[in-house]
């Protein structure tokens, strides 16, 4: 292994392996990842430990389950006494630089960052708090519904592009002034971008990549577990019926802003190698959770089902082998991977596992994939997943249990739990997963945190100065983007030019 590489990881946003030229999808166009995946490790049966983007960010920045930080969902505070791998390669050493989104709630906007490079897209309060009292309430602020499937189309300019222009232009700028300057420290840098998030919108020259007649519907049938109709019902999706132009305008708009992301990775492996450090660096891509895209009639995330559940993770750098591994890993392991490259030590327990063996010898290092579902949508209990071998184990306290068989079954059509042939396993699964989580003590450490912060937003918000908790570069973030006094589809539309046909504000 090198002595002390570079590091850059790559975070997008929402983006599901399967709708990548990378992963073998014959239509959308990713030439930087396909490039970086033949020089390198790519891992094909990666996770995130809980769909949903703040919670999934804490567990990949602390190496540990969703359960043990406490960040639960969206507005869940993420504790500053937690380490993460940002403070251990920071004290062993590394300059460590985060650009981007990172979607950490709470006063501390640093999480072992020396330096950020950029406000957050999304706002850091605890306004996005669910009600696990009331889990089938919609909050129509800032739930997902179905305007991002009903209004996909190009747009010269919205959030989310300026957003990742910004953070890739202050990347590179980084990148050549961290080269030119007196430190001699190894670099860490963290690159979180939103795209290809919803809204499905895209610059007109992704847009045009895709015409229509190549745009498949989605081909999967809809799904009828308790957790996809609450999902559907959670994003309006049994009520908003959208048709088949909507459906096919938005997975061209996914599909446009795949390639948008990948072409901001082009930009970064273009920086560091015209600044001459490439080849002492690693790069890693990644993602927090995918997007169903339509898939069982289900669109963005919280399911564990593959679309929404798997990730992206492409490595590859000095001393990584050219390989594909199909072992069961996930976002906790990179926490201990990235310590491992450091050559620095864990100093607390993590839940993870490091990659180091897969990626430099060709070994199996870790072998399952653990998650924790503990947000909207859920219905005040926790939904978990297991992925080990070829199986995936769904359990909830209150739904019917799933079982899958991935090898045989890649599209989750078949759930064997109840099945005689399979009681086994399945009850080999329920064991581990009695043993594994406690429901009710989670319900009631969930509900308390919902509670507890409840309190302290309505107090912040009642009267006086609210005083914001997002990280303010020099200038005022708290009007950027997205920000806990807007509605988020408000601030997609005044963003978006020019706007959606037939769109209206949301009062």
């Amino acid at each position: 292994m090198p002595s002390r590489p570079n590091i850059i990881l790559i975070m997008a946003d929402q983006l599901a392996p399967q709708f990548t030229g990378t992963y073998g999808h014959r239509v959308v166009q990713t030439p930087n990842l396909d490039a970086l995946a033949a020089r390198g490790t790519r891992f094909d049966a990666a996770y995130c430990n809980s769909p949903l983007c703040a919670p999934s960010r804490a567990a990949f920045m602390t190496g540990r389950q969703p359960t043990q930080t406490k960040a639960y969902d969206n507005a869940a505070d993420f504790s500053s006494g937690l380490p993460t791998f940002a403070h251990a390669l920071r004290a062993s050493g590394y300059a460590t630089v985060l650009s981007g989104k990172m979607h950490f709630t709470g006063p501390d906007q640093l999480h072992g960052f020396q330096e950020r490079l950029t406000t957050d897209v999304y706002p850091s309060d605890f306004a996005w708090t669910p009600d696990w009292t009331n889990p089938l309430a919609r909050i129509d602020k800032w739930y997902h519904n179905m305007d991002s499937v009903q209004h996909a189309g190009p747009a010269a300019t919205t959030f989310q592009l300026e957003f990742d222009e910004e953070a890739t232009f202050l990347a590179r700028r980084k990148i050549f002034d961290h080269v030119m300057s007196a430190d001699d420290r190894p670099l860490m840098m963290v690159i979180g971008l939103m795209h290809p998030h919803d809204p499905y919108v895209p610059r007109p020259e992704f847009w045009d990549m895709y015409p229509d007649d190549v745009i498949e519907l989605p081909s999967t049938p809809a799904a009828t577990d308790p957790h996809s109709l609450r999902i559907r019902a959670g994003c309006e999706g049994d009520s908003i019926i959208a048709t088949d132009d909507e459906i096919r305008a938005a997975r061209r708009g996914y599909f446009a802003n795949c390639s948008y992301f990948d072409a901001k990775v082009g930009e970064i492996l273009a920086a560091l190698e015209e600044a001459e450090i490439l080849d002492n660096t690693i790069v890693i891509v990644t993602s927090d959770h995918g997007d169903m895209l339509g898939e069982k009639k289900l669109w963005y995330k919280m399911s564990w089902f593959e679309h929404s559940a798997r990730v992206p993770l492409v490595m590859a750098g000095p001393g990584i082998k050219t390989q594909v591994s199909d072992t069961p890993c996930s976002l906790l392991d990179l926490a201990p991977t990235l310590l491992e490259f450091a050559g620095a030590e864990p100093r607390v327990p993590l839940d993870g596992v490091s990659l180091v063996p897969t990626v430099f010898h060709g070994a199996i290092s870790q072998t399952e994939a653990i998650g924790e579902y503990c947000a909207e949508t859920a219905p005040g209990y926790p939904v978990c997943m297991i992925r080990r071998g070829d199986w995936k184990y769904i359990h909830c306290a209150t739904d019917p249990a799933q079982l899958y068989n991935l090898s045989s079954d890649p599209d989750e059509l078949n759930n064997l739990a109840g099945d005689p042939e399979h009681a086994a396993i399945e009850q080999s699964f329920a064991n581990e997963a009695a043993q594994r989580w406690d429901d009710a003590a989670i319900r009631d450490q969930v509900i308390t945190s919902q509670q507890e912060r409840t309190l302290v937003r309505d107090a912040m918000e009642s009267s006086g100065t609210l005083t914001h908790w997002d990280y303010t570069p020099p200038r005022d973030a708290s009007q950027e983007y997205v920000r806990n006094h807007m509605d988020w589809t408000v601030a997609a539309a005044r963003t978006r030019f020019p706007p959606a046909p037939n769109s209206k504000e949301r009062s």
